[in-house]
């Protein structure tokens, strides 16, 4: 997929070496729909190959007032990606296995910008892919899959426990609460807090940093690929484990409940089967 075609996220390259990858679907408050998690994938693979690019950074687009409303699923969802690409659309990849491993291998520094709410897989996506998590103040964050009966995705199962402790992320897993800003840094996912106009400036400036002359890029890149090294077999097998239980969630009465109470706007009643 070249970067012309495409239409959920914003490629942006800049002669200091730094590519802003934006979440551009504001009227979905940039959801991550089948479309728009390929066109991430294709967004990394270009990054990857291009020498010029030495920094990522992922943010939403300002639109949208959020960074990521999380996963999108409709049944008119497959008719948005384009008919030369829909083969590469795997529907049972519930964890999106092909992307976090896409994003686990990349070698270059990720810096996510987290502008504005996060909800599902707008959590779980700058978990997998972040070398540095940068969030607005007004910002928030919150994992919502237990409210639809599923499990998360993006090998947070895995990588949550590791960050924050067994207990704090069962606490978030269970009960999907929300965390503002302030709460996620002082639980270590988030690098800083800063006012949200600030927050792209004091991201870029960052970027500069780990690229030359300020910063070694070369000696950057080995250190992130040695420390993903250890972890690259679990992320694999956690993903294939996530993507299993997301097959038997989906099939539950609890899901259907779920779906069923969203629609017509009342609180869900489930009934653990």
């Amino acid at each position: 997929m070249l970067v012309e075609e495409f239409r959920q996220i914003k490629y942006e390259k800049e002669e200091n070496g730094i590519l802003t990858v934006t979440l551009n679907w504001p009227e979905k408050k940039n959801a991550l729909s089948p479309l728009g998690l390929l066109e991430i994938y294709y967004a990394v693979d270009h990054a990857e190959k291009d020498k010029d690019v030495k920094v990522m950074i992922l943010t939403g687009c300002e639109e949208a007032g959020a960074f990521s409303s999380g996963g999108y699923f409709s049944e008119e969802m497959l008719k948005e990606v384009p008919e030369k690409y829909r083969s590469e659309i795997n529907l049972r990849d519930l964890a999106s296995k092909k992307l976090c491993l896409k994003f686990w291998d990349f070698v270059k520094p990720v810096i996510s910008v987290i502008n504005g709410f996060a909800v599902g897989g707008g959590f779980t996506l700058p978990v997998i892919c972040s070398d540095l998590v940068y969030m607005a103040e007004d910002a928030w964050w919150a994992l919502f899959f237990v409210k639809r009966a599923v499990i998360p995705d993006f090998a947070t199962t895995v990588l949550l426990p590791l960050m924050i402790g067994f207990n704090k992320a069962k606490e978030m897993f269970y009960f999907g609460n929300r965390m503002t800003a302030q709460d996620a840094e002082r639980m270590g996912l988030v690098n800083k807090v800063l006012p949200r106009n600030k927050l792209m400036h004091y991201a870029k400036n960052q970027a500069l940093r780990l690229i030359p002359p300020k910063g070694p890029s070369l000696s950057i890149k080995l250190m992130k690929k040695t420390i993903h090294s250890h972890f690259r077999n679990i992320i694999e097998t956690q993903l294939d484990l996530e993507n299993k239980t997301w097959s038997k969630a989906v099939r539950s009465e609890d899901f259907i409940e779920s779906l069923n109470a969203l629609k017509e706007k009342r609180e869900t009643s489930f009934i653990g089967k």
